[in-house]
């Protein structure tokens, strides 16, 4: 029924594959660089470049096709109906990839070692900031096809409540496209007029707060799919059903209401914005953990069912009883483990006075890799799993590689992800070539030890990885029957509250934070913008 749409994501994960495949063998590069062994220059690059190809290729280009080709299935399947547009899909998806090559062709000719954030005033070849704008300006027309997909069910279905699913995928766009108004800002009036010359200098202070807007609201875009997953599919994996549909509802709305405001807990050490307006964004940035601590609960309850379902009894005896041998299910749920750990971590990132002491250390990407390198990442691998062989009709090639790699990235990730956090503590700097850095403690050795042996491990799982999901899509036997797998609510249809569907509602209450918690810092930046600083190449 869905074939072409199923031909469209094919492309999607194809591209996010391969984005993964390249962008991902960089990062070991980065952990046994952090030993002192430095592999760069066998390669003929630099540090940075390497750096740079990893965080845009992994974080950016990855995350998003992926997310965009899955949500497009999870849409026309939860909605029951076809694509308004399908065209318009596909225009989206070329513009998106024409985005990419034309941003690749800068890191790639050393023009734009400037790592996934683009800080200015370093300056890159124009074609990395007008790649990454076509990127963002495809998922735009995505997200306006499932829209108004949306609306044409909406007006068949008056009443009825939106399918989970769908109101996951609405969420999740609604939210990107907020987000990126600061970066398409960003680019459209600062950072693509001053790489071609038209600006003399450029303000990096606007430039940075304009890039947060969009920064943190990422990690959410990357986040929401995955909960999209483990509400509405991995309760059904583990043998039993959603917690409470409702409270899956409230956790989606709360996180767009709540995710864009946050960014300028990253900017605690930035000169020029007022300790008041960073205290709000503090306070904004708890409160994203409440619907984060809902989710946490619900699906965990949601698992319980199921492991009392296949026998579990006793306090914990439903957590051994959960199917730990397939390789979907393990991938999601130590993926939830791991990222425990991170929402931890991200009360001190949060912290004024605890973030100053981990500021731009190596706790900071050890931070980031338990969300998007493990419950992203991990959580796609195992949707991977199951959706590769419904999309090809193909068997998975190797179940026990299959398990053996989730397994080995769950290791490996809490190793490395352990290393980056301690040397981090001990004053271990971020974004820094430390095979040649003069001024390496004798006490990072022993955390630096654990990154570089995690990152060899996350290697060899990634390796597994692709092998195996290339071999499914293209060699493995024919004649897999797959089925989406999708959770029923454990109260049967439950019916959410009227609020819940009224998007004009939410929509509004995020906006009106959206103008608290930037409109004045904004206004002031710009009111107070100079001529800026001139461009620097430092590579």
């Amino acid at each position: 029924m869905f074939a072409r749409e199923d031909r469209l994501v094919r492309w999607h994960l194809l591209i996010a594959f391969i984005a993964l495949a390249v962008g991902g063998l960089f990062g070991p590069l980065q952990a046994l660089n952090r030993m002192g062994i430095s592999l760069y220059p066998v390669l003929g690059i630099s540090y940075y470049q390497g750096l740079t190809l990893h965080g845009v290729l992994v974080a950016l280009v990855w995350t998003t096709f992926f997310i965009c080709g899955f949500l497009i299935f999870v849409t026309v399947r939860s909605l029951n109906r076809s694509l308004v547009s399908l065209g318009a899909a596909w225009i989206a998806f070329w513009v998106m990839l024409v985005g990419v090559v034309a941003a690749g062709y800068a890191i790639l000719t050393n023009q734009a070692s400037v790592l996934y954030t683009f800080y200015p005033p370093l300056r890159a070849h124009a074609s990395f900031y007008i790649g990454l704008t076509l990127v963002v300006v495809g998922t735009w027309i995505l997200s306006a096809g499932l829209f108004v997909t949306y609306r044409r069910w909406r007006g068949q279905n008056p009443g009825k409540a939106t399918p989970l699913m769908a109101f996951g995928v609405l969420v999740t766009f609604i939210l990107w496209d907020l987000a990126t108004l600061g970066v398409a800002a960003e680019m459209l009036f600062q950072l693509i007029p001053w790489s071609l010359g038209w600006l003399g200098g450029i303000d990096a202070l606007l430039a940075r707060t304009l890039f947060w807007y969009f920064g943190h609201p990422l990690v959410y875009f990357w986040l929401l799919p995955v909960y999209v997953s483990w509400y509405t599919m991995l309760p059904k994996q583990a043998g039993g059903r959603l917690f409470s549909d409702p409270m899956a509802r409230l956790a989606f709305l709360l996180l767009l209401v709540f995710s864009v405001p946050v960014g300028l807990h990253h900017q605690f050490a930035d000169p020029g914005i007022g300790h008041g307006w960073k205290a709000l964004h503090t306070i904004l940035t708890f409160s994203v953990a409440f619907p984060s601590l809902l989710t946490a609960f619900n699906v965990i309850a949601s698992l319980e069912i199921g492991g009392r379902a296949r026998g579990g009894a006793g306090l914990f005896g439903w957590v051994v009883r959960l199917p730990w041998g397939e390789p979907s299910f393990a991938a999601q749920a130590l993926a939830m483990l791991l990222f425990a750990f991170g929402g931890v971590g991200g009360f001190i990132n949060a912290s004024y006075n605890l973030n100053l002491i981990v500021h731009n250390t190596a706790w900071v990407p050890g931070h980031l890799h338990l969300t998007v390198g493990s419950a992203v990442t991990l959580t796609f691998a195992g949707v991977a799993y199951w959706l590769v062989p419904l999309l090809t009709g193909r068997q998975l090639w190797h179940r026990g590689l299959a398990l053996a790699q989730v397994y080995l990235w769950f290791f490996g990730m809490a190793l490395f992800s352990f290393g980056m956090h301690w040397a981090g503590v001990l004053g271990q700097p971020r974004r820094t070539d430390m095979a040649t850095a003069v001024y390496r403690l004798a006490e990072w050795s022993v955390p630096d030890l654990f990154t570089g042996v995690g990152g060899t491990i996350l290697l060899l799982s990634l390796i597994l990885l692709v092998v195996n999901v290339a071999m499914t899509a293209f060699f493995a036997a024919r004649g897999a029957v797959v089925e989406m797998p999708k959770a029923e609510p454990a109260g049967g249809a439950e019916a959410a509250p009227w609020i819940f569907e009224r998007w004009s509602v939410w929509l509004a209450v995020t906006a009106v934070l959206i103008v608290i918690g930037y409109g004045p810092v904004l206004f002031e930046l710009v009111r107070t913008t100079t001529a800026g600083s001139p461009p620097f190449r430092v590579w």
